[in-house]
């Protein structure tokens, strides 16, 4: 009987592993100089958790959660995105009473979807994101999306679109709900089950949907931005105010909705605009949540944060050509001729280790040729051969091995040797 990988799910095999470690390097960077401070959550939470936070009428509650019962008879959810389970965490840890506000959080880890597979999309994916919770500041706002740009940029993508828009307060959300039920209902029958299903619940998801995204009438959907009161058309302008400051590019799209109901205001996708990226452009998404936090249980406390696909960010990279610097960073290969030798050699590999020398040897017992077109193969940067010679004298040959140049070196001086140069 043999096994594969489960669909969905992918094994990230050294050579690749290495890009996503300098991504997740360059990401811990960012978050460091920003003040994102990491928070880790459980992979599974309570299944009304999300009902509650992400929405029952979405697309991701209503058929893509991998949901399961528990021996306790507690119905619980593999997390399909980590706001939720984030402000769970704030909540219950009355987060909302520590000194320094906002609280602004960081996120990096698997997320669990029931979907098709496709290009850059999997049933199991990495998702890196942030939260700011207790502020309803419009540069709160500009931060987290230049937050996002700059994991972008930082790895290198050039080829991006930032897109905007507001869904507005309460207000806005109840006259536009209106104006969508009168547009949508008098045909809502020319629509898939699911549209009709959100007609009367959340009409502003039939926006959303990926069946009927052509019809003429999403077209001619009345857009929110058209029904902003005037607070959320200031809250609006002010964040493009400060985009405009940190010289961000955006283009604002009415029809942008995002496809999670605890989003208002503020709401934004960023895309690849990569020649042969593939269909699906986004990259990342996010927005503000304000009432969030109270409708898990906590204060009225304002948030907003966004969530970025790893697998996505690295075939973005792909499409634009884009390598990353995923040397192996090996210091010294050691290559032992006999068994005197190679007792020798597991000696000083545990000693340049010790002192934080990248070190390798062989366990094959190959012939000097082998050994040293695997020590080039692995790009080390010095090779040291031990054989009788070398035992006798106590001594061994270092080589250089981009330039060629070699030095006898004292077996008692080769860690002092071998520091100086790496």
């Amino acid at each position: 009987m043999s096994f594969k990988v489960p669909r969905g799910t992918q094994d990230i095999l050294p050579g690749q592993s290495e890009k996503w470690q300098k991504v997740e390097a360059i990401i811990r960077d960012i978050c460091r100089v920003y003040r994102y401070n990491e928070i880790r959550t459980p992979i599974f939470e309570q299944t009304d958790l999300f009902a509650r936070g992400v929405g029952e009428t979405t697309d991701v509650v209503q058929k893509e959660m991998y949901t399961f019962e528990d021996r306790g008879g507690r119905s619980l959810t593999l997390r399909p995105e980590n706001t939720a389970g984030v402000v769970r965490a704030y909540v219950e840890h009355k987060m909302f009473g520590a000194p320094d506000q906002p609280v602004k959080l960081s996120y990096l880890g698997p997320m669990f979807r029931y979907e098709r597979q496709q290009a850059g999309r999997y049933r199991q994916f990495v998702q890196f994101g942030v939260e700011a919770i207790g502020s309803a500041d419009p540069a709160i706002d500009a931060e987290v999306i230049a937050l996002a740009m700059d994991v972008y940029e930082s790895a290198g993508l050039k080829d991006l679109k930032l897109v905007i828009n507001s869904l507005g307060d309460k207000e806005t959300r109840d006259t536009h709900r209106t104006a969508l039920l009168q547009h949508f209902e008098p045909n809502i029958h020319e629509f898939c089950s699911d549209c009709q299903n959100r007609l009367q619940k959340n009409p502003l998801r039939i926006l959303d949907c990926k069946v009927d995204r052509e019809h003429p009438l999403m077209k001619t959907a009345p857009a929110l931005t058209e029904f902003l009161t005037e607070e959320s058309a200031a809250y609006f302008a002010q964040v493009k105010s400060y985009l405009d400051t940190l010289g961000i590019t955006y283009e604002v799209d009415p029809n942008l909705v995002r496809g999670l109901d605890y989003y208002n205001h503020t709401t934004f996708e960023i895309m690849s605009t990569a020649s042969g990226f593939g269909a699906i452009t986004t990259l990342c998404g996010g927005g503000r949540y304000n009432g969030l936090v109270q409708e898990i249980g906590g204060p009225d406390v304002p948030g907003i944060g966004f969530a970025l696909s790893i697998e996505r960010l690295l075939l973005a990279l792909e499409a634009e050509g884009v390598e990353l610097d995923t040397a192996s960073g090996l210091d010294v290969y050691i290559i032992a001729m006999g068994d005197d030798a190679k007792q020798k050699a597991v000696e000083l590999t545990s000693t340049f280790r010790a002192k934080g020398l990248a070190t390798e040897m062989d366990y094959l017992d190959r012939k000097m040729k082998a050994q040293m077109k695997s020590a080039d193969r692995l790009g080390a940067k010095y090779t040291i051969v031990l054989g009788e010679t070398e035992l006798e004298e106590q001594a061994a040959a270092v080589k250089h091995m981009e330039s060629g140049e070699q030095h006898k070196v004292a077996f008692s001086e080769l860690v002092n040797h071998l520091s100086q140069q790496s």
